[in-house]
């Protein structure tokens, strides 16, 4: 059997045909987007972690520290209620290995101090990246994202309803009118989603409520954790004041309209609990700690994965 060889037009020459060797990178930067992204956005979380705890973090640690150690045992827990939520629901969602926890942690990172965000973004490019992991990954990022916006808007039109007919005596007027719009505001926005729901999520609906209600449990799971943490902290304020805290500081970070939701709330917990003082440098303290946690995994990962790379260099 003779071979049949190829033959080339007339009129053309090796020269007008494509060069493989120049199509390379670009196929080769396709296809690595998603890893480089990840790693600007990495950089990113680094550079902004460094900042954030030069500027105020260290004034926070340098303070009277907690000395229980159920304080610490709170705060871990609350750390990590949010990656371990994230990775229940894309367990389910895509059987994602251990190695993701790694991952959802840096999301968790970058939406704290990078940008609103940037932390789904880092995790969609994370998951790009493996496309033996999922084939198209946006539409459930994207609705895992939402769906924790959703979640949070319930949590807070429902502390409105509960807190507003109890505390408004409490309230100046701009506050409340500000409250009141900022809930109606949130209410309009989930049910925008939830009539166009079938357009908007990609989901079938089983996983949905899968996932709602995971980011249900974890906000809950959250403002109790965070409640336990500053009781053993500041042990002689009853818990059930610090629960009701807590909840307060959940309802003004999500209202839009409301400036100053940090003043807002610490001139409100002043005015419940009083220790204007010992209360302001124990928010202090749990910001910087959350920061110098941040430091410290972000550390921990620069060196896991440098000394992967060095075994592989080795090899």
């Amino acid at each position: 059997m003779t071979a049949k060889a190829t033959s080339v037009p007339a009129g053309v020459i090796d020269s007008d045909l494509p060069d493989i060797a120049a199509l390379e990178p670009t196929r080769t930067l396709k296809r690595r987007w998603p890893t480089i992204l990840g790693g600007v956005l990495s950089v990113a979380m680094v550079v902004m972690l460094g900042r954030e705890l030069l500027d105020s973090g260290l004034a926070g640690l340098s303070r009277a520290t907690p000395t229980s150690p159920w304080f610490y045992v709170a705060f871990l827990a609350l750390y990590m209620t949010a990656p371990t939520g994230d990775f229940i629901i894309f367990r389910r969602l895509w059987r994602i290995p251990a190695a993701g926890f790694v991952a959802l942690h840096k999301k968790r990172i970058a939406n704290d101090v990078v940008l609103g965000y940037s932390g789904e973004a880092y995790f969609y490019a994370w998951a790009r990246a493996r496309a033996r992991l999922v084939a198209a990954p946006f539409g459930a990022v994207k609705d895992v994202s939402l769906l924790s916006a959703i979640a949070g808007n319930a949590a807070t039109i429902l502390l409105c309803a509960l807190a507003l007919p109890v505390g408004y005596q409490l309230m100046p007027a701009t506050v409340l009118h500000a409250i009141v719009g900022s809930a109606i505001i949130t209410l309009g926005i989930s049910l925008a989603l939830l009539l166009f729901s079938k357009r908007v999520f990609s989901l079938p609906r089983r996983d949905l409520w899968f996932i709602f209600l995971v980011h249900c449990a974890r906000i809950a799971v959250s403002s109790m954790l965070l409640a336990l943490a500053w009781h053993f902290a500041m042990p002689d304020v009853p818990l059930w004041m610090w629960l009701f805290l807590s909840a307060a500081r959940l309802l003004v970070s999500r209202l839009p309209l409301v400036p100053n939701k940090d003043l807002l709330f610490a001139s409100f917990a002043i005015l419940l609990i009083g220790q204007d003082q010992a209360l302001s440098e124990m928010i202090a303290f749990v910001s910087a700690l959350t920061l110098g946690v941040h430091v410290i995994l972000m550390a921990a990962f620069a060196a896991v994965a440098g000394w992967k790379g060095l075994k592989l260099w080795r090899a």
